[in-house]
């Protein structure tokens, strides 16, 4: 059985939008890569709601999908103020601007999508800990149609 680690992995962020929500449309984007990043959090990808209809002339309860989200991730970082990504990230925490994000794992490939920068609070910790800063990303559609999730198999 092989598995993968997240050794290797990259968070990358680009205020612009892709021309396409395609692999051509994100990879014609400049990105700015988030250093330390030393937990990624979960990956965004569909999660639907649960409908349920019990009508009291039937004792089973029916079931269907609902409306869905892509999610949410907390990415945690060792803070680093020359840190050009972070700088970004900063930029974007204060901006209402739904930013593309690429995450590129080297053995499982690469995920684009849209998110908003929440925010998150900073850690300075103990004497023998690193100060860091958990950052939510909100994971958003592109409209009615179009997910804006991308995911690129590796080379």
């Amino acid at each position: 059985m092989t598995f993968a680690t997240a050794a290797g992995t990259t968070l990358a962020l680009s205020a612009a939008a892709p021309a396409t929500y395609t692999e051509a449309g994100y990879e014609a984007l400049t990105f700015t890569t988030v250093g330390e990043v030393t937990d990624l959090g979960e990956i965004p990808s569909r999660v639907y709601e649960l409908v349920t209809h019990q009508p009291i002339g039937e004792r089973g309860m029916r079931k269907a999908k609902g409306g869905y989200s892509i999610g949410s991730q907390t990415i945690v970082y060792a803070l680093d103020a020359d840190d050009a990504g972070q700088t970004l990230v900063d930029t974007a925490t204060n901006s209402d601007t739904v930013y593309s994000v690429k995450i590129s794992h080297p053995l499982l490939g690469d995920i684009y999508a849209r998110a908003l920068v929440m925010g998150g609070p900073k850690s300075y910790g103990d004497v023998n800990t690193v100060a860091t800063r958990s950052v939510t990303l909100e994971y958003t559609i592109v409209n009615q149609t179009t997910d804006g999730i991308v995911y690129v198999e590796p080379a």
